[in-house]
């Protein structure tokens, strides 16, 4: 059994959100049904935070294992948090698509819906690198307020209880603060230990915004048109590989317990029920000593793994510009 289990407070609510969620991205090769008996599996063993998108394509299979195990009394609703996020070609139709969301996965409410990427630009499923919109665009605030405030409307409603973003920066951020009637309480965002996003991290941490971390293991299972040959493994890494070898364990236990350590909340994806159960067990056993932390925070190789090609607009210089890395915001 679990000795403890973390969980982060939601500043504007009081809201418990569980410190590791199930990822349900299968990286365009997943078949959804596997996906909600991995869903299953993981209710089964305590698992409570469940991460979906409509993107995913897997929102009614999940839906169905949900509402299953609350029928059989393993879990009541307000045990589970669920995740919902808003596709790039919905964002002027939001509430469509979070009406279509809430009645795939079978609920009254959802816990938490994210805007997915800050852009409205498509892609086609399981696309190549090469994949460009003719319809795609830069970041236009002004617009992207527009679909923040539908957000704010279902907020009211009582429909989700917490919004948020995904994919953001500091500088997009920063707008989003100033002009947003509700704040977002949550960003989603790559997090593992060669892909640390420090300034990202510590905006969030002094804006009360719970980070929640996707790709927390280094994501192996990634699709194709997200690798590139200068990609770094974190569980290769000597510090990693030393560390679990010392506590017998497995290089992803380690990096599950450092995104602990550092206060986000990790949704690793597996359809293994033994990496199920070992992730949950990482988290919820003996957490990293003070100095193992420090350790992994030296091990940062700024190595972006989800670069996000398929969104570039015409006139783009290259994945560089999605993420405003010289602090201002790529027209």
């Amino acid at each position: 059994m679990a000795s403890y289990h973390p969980y982060q407070t939601i500043a504007s609510t009081g809201a418990r959100i569980p410190g590791i969620g199930v990822g349900t991205f299968g990286s365009d090769h997943a078949d959804p049904q596997d996906v909600a008996a991995a869903v299953a599996y993981a209710i089964e063993i305590g698992y409570r935070h469940i991460d979906c998108a409509a993107v995913y394509n897997n929102e009614k299979e999940i839906g169905r294992i949900l509402n299953l195990a609350m029928d059989a009394g393993r879990v009541s609703r307000e045990e589970l948090w669920v995740t919902g996020k808003l596709w790039n070609d919905m964002h002027s139709s939001v509430r469509e698509a979070f009406m279509r969301s809430l009645g795939d996965l079978g609920l009254d409410y959802l816990d938490l819906y994210l805007v997915h990427w800050p852009f409205p630009n498509y892609h086609p499923p399981f696309c190549d690198v090469s994949s460009r919109s003719p319809h795609a665009r830069p970041y236009i605030h002004e617009n992207f307020m527009q679909t923040w405030r539908i957000l704010e409307e279902l907020r009211d409603e009582g429909l989700v209880k917490h919004i948020g973003v995904s994919n953001m920066t500091v500088p997009k951020m920063e707008l989003l603060l100033r002009d947003a009637r509700i704040k977002p309480d949550v960003l989603e965002m790559e997090l593992h230990p060669h892909f640390q996003q420090k300034a990202l991290s510590d905006y969030c941490r002094e804006h009360d915004i719970v980070r929640i971390g996707y790709c927390p293991l280094g994501s192996p299972s990634r699709p194709e048109r997200d690798k590139t040959p200068e990609d770094t493994v974190d569980m290769e890494d000597p510090v990693i590989v030393a560390m679990a070898r010392a506590r017998g364990v497995h290089p992803a236990a380690i990096c599950l317990k450092w995104a602990v350590a550092n206060g986000h909340i990790p949704i690793p994806f597996s359809l293994k029920e033994k990496n199920i159960n070992a992730n949950l067990e990482a988290v919820t056993s003996a957490p990293l000593t003070e100095e193992e932390k420090k350790l992994i925070d030296g091990i940062d190789r700024n190595c972006r793994l989800i670069k996000g090609h398929v969104f570039l607009w015409e006139g783009a210089t290259d994945w560089h510009d999605l993420w405003d890395e010289n602090g201002e915001i790529t027209r």
